[in-house]
């Protein structure tokens, strides 16, 4: 058998299927957009449907390119996390819409939640807050409300993407990896399973959740008529953790910022369980044979989805690339701040009934100072974080970043500059495709350890901080008034 690799990344805006040769060479992919659904103000969703039949089309066309299924040596799956699917058990097919990551319609509970005084037991098994951004307050919400699932009885079955996509490639299997079940609020993460608590709490009956598995290994095998004979299923992780790993932060105090529709920073911290007292959230990084390693993470909402609303809803750039060179056309930002809380406020600030704003408009502001305002966005959200790390104890000597917005050059810069640090780009930025390749080869044994699967990442690119100190200090003085009367 070959060891060529395939990964299924399905990201929020798009399902994309790539194929890895054994030494981390990318060898083809298939994209398709996916569908955005917004029924009200807040409320995001996906056709779960859409998601599988896209999903199957870009994996199939990637089997035909590896010239067949005896090609592959195992399926790496790598996902958007916190996003929940229910679906029907005896035939697969969703029963209600997916609810998105950045679904925003139990604020209001969780807010009852902390008025309760909920929050502090919930970090505390959990090491995430109170917030609609994860999955179980979104599962007791459609629980509650959409007759369909009640009516459902047995039948249902609900998880996040990567769980949802492993049910329909084998047929049945209801698994998820260790790193998607720590995003739902229903798992202590220092312990094996689900919380009876916190599924109390939240109203999710354990039964109808996945059995929590490791990261790598043999997870499953495909039905045989999908791609004409079974494939092993051999590594499982969420966006973030794949892209940390992707990345090769695999010692204590490594970080990676990945820049995608949002924007997460993780450090990872080993074996060592952390606990933020800076509104950061404790998170399982990866499990391997049920040892589990932990990071910090700091999540942003709105990054790349940003660039998104300028092209299509302003009209501001034809197309993302377009941004680097309206930030290079004028000198500095012409005072003009851009608060990105389209979909409120991610850490650590944890505002989800905040709203974006353009702080410092004058008749003199051109385009170029709102698009280059939004991008340097990127650095002050990011520079927020890097704050709320070091005060828990877990400064940033440098940070690899990855993503489709670090394309991007003068922001790569930016981001060293405002940092104040390096920032290390690697030649192959899509890294959270990368990680899941790496758990895959080492869950098939074409390695025996994520460590020696580090060498397929491949070449990488510095940015030394350049910008004077007097300059930095004006912008990050101007972010933090523009911030302010967004708080406020």
């Amino acid at each position: 058998m070959s060891g060529k690799i395939l990964v299924i990344d399905e990201g929020t805006t798009s399902t994309r299927v790539m194929l890895f040769d054994g030494d981390g060479t990318c060898l083809g992919s298939a994209q398709k957009p996916l569908t955005q659904h917004y029924p009200a103000p807040g409320l995001v969703e996906h056709d779960g449907e859409e998601i599988w039949t896209l999903t199957l089309a870009c994996a199939q066309e990637m089997v035909a390119r590896a010239g067949g299924p005896q090609e592959i040596a195992a399926i790496g799956i790598t996902n958007q996390r916190e996003t929940v699917v229910f679906w029907d058990r005896s035939t697969g097919k969703p029963l209600a819409p997916a609810i998105v990551w950045q679904d925003r319609r139990t604020a209001d509970l969780c807010q009852s939640l902390k008025d309760q005084g909920h929050e502090t037991m919930v970090q505390a098994k959990t090491g995430l807050l109170l917030d609609p951004y994860f999955s179980g307050s979104k599962m007791g919400w459609a629980l509650r409300h959409w007759q369909q699932l009640k009516e459902a009885g047995d039948r249902l079955a609900v998880g996040t993407i990567e769980s949802y996509l492993v049910y329909r490639l084998t047929g049945g299997a209801h698994i998820s990896d260790a790193t998607n079940a720590s995003r739902t609020a229903l798992m202590s993460i220092g312990s094996s399973g689900w919380d009876d608590g916190l599924c109390e709490l939240f109203g999710v009956p354990q039964s109808i959740l996945p059995q929590i598995v490791d990261c790598a290994g043999q997870l499953g095998l495909t039905k045989a008529d999908l791609f004409g004979r079974p494939i092993p299923i051999c590594g499982m992780a969420g966006d973030q953790q794949a892209a940390t790993i992707g990345q090769a932060c695999l010692m204590p105090g490594q970080t990676k910022a990945t820049f995608g529709t949002g924007a997460f920073v993780l450090t990872q911290t080993g074996r060592s369980l952390p606990h933020s007292r800076n509104r950061l959230l404790a998170t399982i990084a990866w499990q391997l044979d049920g040892v589990r390693h932990y990071a910090l993470e700091g999540s942003v909402f709105v990054a790349g989805s940003l660039m998104q609303w300028l092209r299509d809803d302003l009209g501001l750039i034809e197309k993302a690339a377009d941004s680097e060179s309206l930030a290079r056309s004028v000198v500095d930002n012409g005072g003009v701040y851009l608060v990105p809380a389209l979909s409120g406020l991610g850490a650590p600030h944890w505002q989800p009934h905040a709203r974006g704003a353009i702080h410092g408009l004058s008749f003199s502001a051109k385009k170029a100072h709102v698009v280059r305002a939004a991008l340097e966005a990127m650095a002050h959200q990011t520079h927020d974080l890097k704050t709320a790390f070091a005060a828990d104890g877990a400064d940033w000597a440098e940070v690899r970043i990855d993503g489709g917005m670090v394309a991007n050059d003068w922001m790569a810069q930016d981001l060293a500059d405002i940092l104040a640090i390096d920032v290390e780009r690697p030649s192959f930025i899509e890294t959270t495709a990368l990680g899941a390749a790496m758990l895959a080869a080492v869950g098939a044994g074409l390695y025996p350890s994520l460590a020696e699967a580090s060498v397929m990442r491949g070449k990488v690119e510095r940015f030394a901080p350049a910008m004077p100190r007097e300059v930095r200090q004006t912008r990050l003085a101007g972010w933090a008034e523009a911030l302010k009367r967004v708080l406020a």
